[in-house]
């Protein structure tokens, strides 16, 4: 069972939702496994560094270090090329101040939704745009992006939890707006829009998809029937889905780092909503 302390985000639920058993091994269990999620291993933990560091680049650039100095310590190829792409595309109709690396929190079915934003840019009294920094190798399509429960925690928390970037007055959905910037591909970044009618439609998924967790007993979380799935996963071997583990190049997300959140935090540094 989980324990009354456990906060729910986009990567547990995400994990729930492609697999009911790896979020029973991962979250509940807490069983570490030792194998790969692809291959090769050394390319995807280099795929997985470099990731980490672009995010630390921007992050340092949103908080006033120049683009010269922070270009000086760049010397990967890779990282090189998203840096650059960086400074010439990203976005630039982004409201002000902008909040890199935000923690916001909110209490829900008993539990606790967090989520950590790579920058959320909001301007008082009219709009808040959520920019997520993507490094993988292929371009989502938007369909699979609409899908995944980031598209969906991420705004829907923002309403929730974010009325101290706004004034301390609190946002409305039609003033949100999701961005997925990838580095590989600058020019064509995926944009989501939100309304009232989602924020409902959200809050309703959340709260029967968190209580349908909180109601399976210890024995009844079934593996997955998408079985390309468990290429990608560490506990394959475990559940007898094979050993290898897949392709690096065929995969759609989950080689980006950022994509993961699930490390215990530090609450007196996320903002969050009363009970």
């Amino acid at each position: 069972m989980l324990s009354s302390d456990f906060q729910f985000s986009q990567g547990s639920l995400q994990d729930y939702v492609d697999c009911p058993r790896r979020f029973q091994l991962r979250y509940v269990e807490r069983l570490a496994w030792p194998a790969d999620e692809a291959e090769p291993s050394l390319e995807h933990e280099r795929y997985l560094q470099q990731g980490a560091a672009f995010h630390r680049l921007i992050h340092q650039h949103t908080l006033g270090i120049s683009s010269e100095r922070l270009s000086s310590t760049v010397v990967d190829e890779d990282l090189r090329r998203w840096w650059r792409n960086y400074l010439e595309s990203r976005p630039v109709d982004l409201p002000a101040p902008g909040y890199p690396e935000m923690l916001l929190s909110a209490p829900i079915s008993g539990y606790r939704l967090a989520a950590k934003y790579d920058l959320v840019a909001v301007g008082a009294g009219r709009r808040a745009i959520i920019v997520d920094w993507k490094t993988s190798r292929k371009r989502s399509q938007r369909k699979w992006l609409s899908e995944r429960l980031q598209t969906r925690v991420y705004p829907y928390l923002l309403v929730r939890a974010g009325s101290h970037l706004n004034a301390d007055q609190p946002l409305q959905p039609e003033q949100v707006k999701m961005v997925y910037w990838f580095a590989n591909f600058p020019l064509a970044p995926e944009r989501f829009v939100y309304d009232a009618a989602q924020y409902e439609a959200d809050e309703a998924y959340l709260i029967s998809l968190i209580e349908e967790i909180k109601d399976r007993g210890d024995e009844d979380f079934p593996l997955t029937t998408q079985e390309r799935r468990c290429r990608y996963c560490r506990y394959r071997s475990l559940c007898q889905r094979g050993i290898r583990a897949g392709p690096l190049d065929e995969t759609e997300d989950e080689s980006d780092s950022d994509d993961d959140f699930d490390v215990a935090l530090d609450f007196e540094q996320i903002a969050e909503v009363e009970y």
